[in-house]
């Protein structure tokens, strides 16, 4: 019998639960009626239940279809703004002993050459990282205790941390490792990471089982509990996702709400984030093997759904996904994307744009400062904010403000100063152009008064060589 508040893995993602979903989703879609209901529930931006969200899921209804993305964008900028939040990748290591059948890191492939940065080299892809303005970062590495033990990753932190790089520096390490005990996650929340990100992959046990045939992250209960575990050892912001085309993505995006529904009912807040890959192409991958791969329509139903279903939860898309795809989800509920990424162990000081240590391919493939333009062409506000995390806006306490409408009195402030440190720091003219033009228009949307005072000021004393201003 579903139930969220449950500890244990078969009961917060009950297959029967799920199915039962999906066949309620089947006969309800077809009721305008009862889809309209679900529509205007969502316009309240209270968020929906699994249930309700696959009904929309499974509706083909034109014109209910074009409310949905409407509905979806509107909801995406009462939260969120025109802002958009920028992140990249960082590889530490791919060295793994599991053996996903999906990724080029898995135990038996044996074409893939294995690397593991020094701390020295990983210093130096800080630097190279920071050189182009990036201010957070997601660190990635394979599982591994010999290699890739959690001490290692500790002294990585560290080192990302220590990097300074013409007055500038990282300011978020957020880490995507693999599932661990209790104790592992509070030396990781002591480390000063920001968000705790684990994959599912796919919330079908049978289908997990199946892609998990060897190594740790074959146990589907340890690895779906993961989330428990960073919640008890004090990492309050969570990102979870799968990747989509694993399974069937309706079974994924039910087990992925009632992951979310979990969360809200033990610990009273959902996931920080949720990212959205798709299965793509990489060395000893092919799709041809996949037959459940995501075409583009469904893809940006999906993140339309997602949007209004958690409409507090921050989505992430990643250079998997084209500049034309990525335009496409920024407008139904894409709220951070990553920019410039490299998805190779050192990819950031190699001239190579891709080396066979990468995990996937990236589709989108250019640099930082045309993404950061063409952001701004797009009337998006590039941001590298990382003030919540450093002001202790985490867990519930940041979720409380979203749920409020007054975080946006410190994201778009927020947003408008780091964009600022960028173009003075490291934007080409022309994007450094359209990015006092966007500042310009952007302050009248601050309610007239001390915030908006103080972000001039802030602002002004920037452009003289200040920096790090947060509300």
């Amino acid at each position: 019998m579903y139930n969220p508040s449950s500890t244990h893995a078969d009961e917060f993602i009950d297959h029967a639960e799920v199915l039962e979903t999906l066949a309620e989703a089947g006969r309800e879609s077809r009721n305008r009626t009862r889809v309209r209901e679900i529509l205007n529930k969502a316009a309240l931006c209270k968020g929906l239940s699994h249930r309700e969200a696959a009904i929309l899921l499974d509706c083909d209804d034109p014109e209910l279809e074009a409310q949905l993305y409407a509905l979806a964008g509107e909801i995406k900028h009462k939260f969120y703004g025109n802002r958009i939040v920028l992140f990249a990748p960082l590889y530490l290591s791919n060295y793994c002993i599991n053996g996903c059948v999906y990724c080029p890191y898995h135990a038996k492939n044996r074409t893939i050459p294995r690397k593991k940065l020094t701390q020295e080299e990983i210093a130096e892809e800080v630097r190279a990282l920071i050189r182009t303005g990036h201010k957070r970062l997601a660190v990635e590495a394979g599982e591994d205790p010999k290699h890739n033990p959690l001490e290692y990753i500790l002294e990585s932190i560290k080192t990302i941390y220590s990097v300074q790089e013409g007055g500038n520096s990282i300011r978020r390490v957020n880490v995507n490792i693999a599932a661990t005990d209790v104790e592992s996650y509070r030396k990781l929340k002591a480390a000063g990471i920001g968000t705790y990100i684990l994959f599912q992959e796919t919330y079908n046990r049978k289908q997990y089982e199946e892609l998990h045939p060897t190594g740790p992250k074959s146990n589907y209960a340890w690895h779906t509990e993961a989330m428990d575990r960073a919640q008890e050892g004090g990492c309050d912001d969570v990102g979870v996702g799968v990747l989509f085309g694993l399974s069937g993505y309706r079974y994924e995006l039910v087990g992925l709400l009632m992951h979310a529904e979990h969360l809200e009912a033990r610990f009273g807040v959902g996931p920080h984030t949720i990212s959205m890959p798709r299965i793509c192409p990489a060395d000893d991958v092919s799709l041809d093997n996949f037959p459940d791969a995501l075409p583009d329509a469904i893809f940006r139903k999906i993140v339309a759904v997602l949007r209004v279903a958690v409409p507090y939860t921050g989505m992430i898309i990643s250079t998997r996904e084209s500049a034309r795809m990525r335009e496409q989800l920024l407008h139904c509920g894409v709220s951070q994307i990553s920019g410039g990424s490299r998805t190779s162990v050192g990819g950031y000081t190699t001239e190579e744009r891709h080396d066979e240590t990468a995990q996937f391919d990236v589709a989108d493939t250019r640099p930082l400062d045309d993404v950061v333009r063409w952001l701004l062409e797009q009337e998006h506000i590039p941001s590298f904010c990382t003030a919540c995390y450093r002001e202790g806006r985490t867990g519930d306490r940041f979720m409380s403000l979203c749920k409020s409408g007054k975080i946006s009195l410190c994201c778009t402030p927020n947003a408008l100063m780091t964009l600022k440190e960028y173009l003075m720091d490291y934007a080409s003219p022309a994007t450094r152009a359209e990015g006092e033009r966007m500042i310009a228009a952007s302050l009248t949307d601050i309610p007239a008064g001390r915030v908006r005072d103080l972000t001039i000021e802030r602002l002004k004393r920037i452009e003289a060589g200040e920096r790090d201003f947060r509300f």
